[in-house]
């Protein structure tokens, strides 16, 4: 009987946990599979840890939960997910059921139907949010794809199932400044991409601000392009240039028709103009070297604060 894991990352998901439970159990009650649930619960603040150590006490499946210290954010949880989890496949799925568990079966038919690929994902072919997020992710998507090495899917969500090989190759990567999405796609591998509609969400309210969203979208580009550096060269080579030119127009007005003592609105626009650019290359660097310096500290990408595997308690770092 081949084992699927599913890594179920959790934040303030305390409503929402027991009935994804219900539902995930009746989805594979009866398959040919062995279910292993591996919780990840986010630092919550609300009553979600009480939920996931009541949901592990149940013996119907394997259910790992994992308590971090605080909130790491989600992709560090799915990091824990990927380093705990046992099966021949293995799915990343939110709690919220927004994501339909019924699906997790329906990649693995595509598995069965196609041996050769290695990854399933689903994107949404149609977008439950308002035109401007829409927007600004589809303008993402092009940005990120036309400066980027690997390709990253519109769409595309965090909702897959990879098999073993792929998950071992995604835990060589063990930054601490995670996309997952472009770690995804560069470990390359052979992936089958469907499409899908979410549901609307049983309780609670998205995790993710317009802010959060333009954040992790710049963490991005930065984690898996240099061209933000380009485009700083090129402004500095192109001010340079610009720069050269207004000096020799300076000097042709200086010899043939002279200047008058005029010119205060000229040196001003120049010089916020230099100044801006110079701050802009040096925010597009500092973002890089700021990624360098937290990589540098190596410090854990999550810490647990305490575990257990159905019901009982394997770690809790308050009784080492």
């Amino acid at each position: 009987m081949e084992r699927v894991s599913v890594i179920v990352p959790c934040y303030n998901e305390e409503k929402n946990v027991e009935i994804f439970y219900k539902a995930i159990t009746e989805v594979f009650a009866g398959t040919d599979y062995e279910l292993e649930l591996v919780f990840v619960n986010d630092g919550s603040s609300d009553g979600t840890r009480e939920a996931l150590k009541r949901v592990s006490a149940n013996e119907d499946c394997l259910i790992k939960v994992l308590n971090f210290s605080r909130n790491f954010g989600k992709e560090s949880a799915m990091y824990a997910g990927f380093n705990n989890v046992t099966g021949e496949y293995t799915a990343v799925i939110d709690a919220d059921m927004q994501q339909d568990p019924k699906l997790l079966l329906t990649m693995l038919d595509a598995f069965k139907e196609e041996p050769d690929i290695d990854a399933v994902a689903f994107y949404q072919e149609a977008r439950k949010e308002n035109a401007v997020i829409r927007f600004f992710k589809n303008r993402f998507y092009r940005m990120i794809n036309s400066m980027s090495d690997v390709e990253f899917v519109s769409g595309a969500s965090d909702f897959r199932m990879f098999r073993r090989n792929v998950v071992e190759s995604i835990l060589k990567l063990s930054e601490k400044t995670r996309f997952s999405k472009g770690i995804f796609s560069w470990v390359g591998y052979n992936t089958r991409y469907l499409p899908y509609t979410a549901n609307e969400r049983m309780y609670g309210e998205s995790k993710w601000s317009f802010v959060k969203l333009v954040k992790y979208a710049l963490s991005g580009m930065v984690s898996f392009s240099t061209a933000p550096l380009n485009i700083a060269t090129f402004m500095g080579i192109l001010a340079s240039f610009a720069s050269i030119a207004y000096l020799l127009v300076v000097i042709i007005q200086k010899l043939f028709f002279g200047i008058a003592v005029e010119g205060y609105a000229t040196i001003v626009v120049l010089i916020l103009f230099l100044g801006g650019v110079q701050l802009l290359c040096l925010g597009i660097i500092g973002e890089y070297l700021a990624r360098v310096f937290i990589e540098a500290k190596n410090r854990p990408v999550y810490l647990v604060r305490d575990e257990y595997l159905n019901g009982k308690c394997e770690k809790d770092d308050r009784k080492a």
